[in-house]
């Protein structure tokens, strides 16, 4: 084989190391590099697929190792994340020494390899996605410690997003997107054409003018209103 047909699962395995940080930069407290590596995963997750079809080297095992490395980076890193928020909400169950409350966390790592699994054997999902793709899902986790350090922690939006409640409902709702029915676009540009990519253009427009006032508080903001697009749009 090859030496080309290596590099898009090279790529893949560089997402899952991204993951893997990500979880070691949590656990040491350095929340926001914990973060950046999970959106360094995403470019890595965006290229492997690029590379692939360039290079004319898709294969069954990159479809897998695909997967295998968006639960890390994707599921279970962005589940640390969320942990490491519910510890500093005051609320614990204590079993002896140790608080359980933050592990409801990794339901959404639990539901993120559900959600891929059944990807993998969906013919359904070759254009556009049916429930929301973990990455949108990781990338938001991730998108909030740079938006709580953002704005500050005297300010509505920071204690509302610091409120145990809302982070458990967070988990809940994207757990269950994840394995909805509930179709959603994809990001896979074939042509630049305007009416075949309009909603991409809008989840893009949205994206530079709310980066352009409100910096990085505007990231969660970004993958709402994807979100919130495709269920409007995909209603029906």
């Amino acid at each position: 084989m090859s030496i080309k047909k290596h590099i898009p699962n090279t790529i893949t395995c560089c997402n899952l190391l991204c993951g893997c940080v990500s979880i070691l930069f949590t656990n040491h407290n350095h929340l926001l590099w914990a973060s950046a590596m999970v959106f360094i995963a995403a470019i890595f997750d965006f290229f492997d697929g690029f590379a692939a079809r360039a290079l004319n080297a898709k294969s069954p095992i990159g479809g897998e190792l695909d997967s295998l490395s968006d639960v890390v980076s994707f599921g279970v890193a962005p589940s640390f994340i969320v942990a490491w928020l519910l510890s500093k909400t005051g609320i614990g169950w204590w079993v002896h020494d140790a608080n359980i409350f933050p592990m409801l966390a990794f339901i959404l790592a639990a539901f993120a390899a559900v959600r891929l699994a059944k990807f993998n054997i969906d013919t359904r999902q070759s254009t556009s996605f049916i429930g929301l793709p973990v990455p949108a899902v990781g990338l938001f986790i991730a998108s909030l410690p740079f938006m709580l350090f953002t704005i500050g922690n005297d300010t509505i939006v920071y204690k509302s997003v610091m409120n145990p409640y809302f982070l458990l409902a967070m988990v809940a709702i994207f757990s269950w997107l994840m394995i909805s029915e509930v179709p959603f676009f994809s990001f896979k540009i074939k042509n630049l054409k305007f009416k075949e990519n309009i909603l991409r253009y809008f989840v893009v427009i949205f994206a530079i003018l709310a980066v352009t006032i409100l910096k990085w508080a505007a990231l969660p903001f970004v993958f709402l209103f994807y979100i919130l697009l495709s269920v409007i749009c995909y209603r029906g």
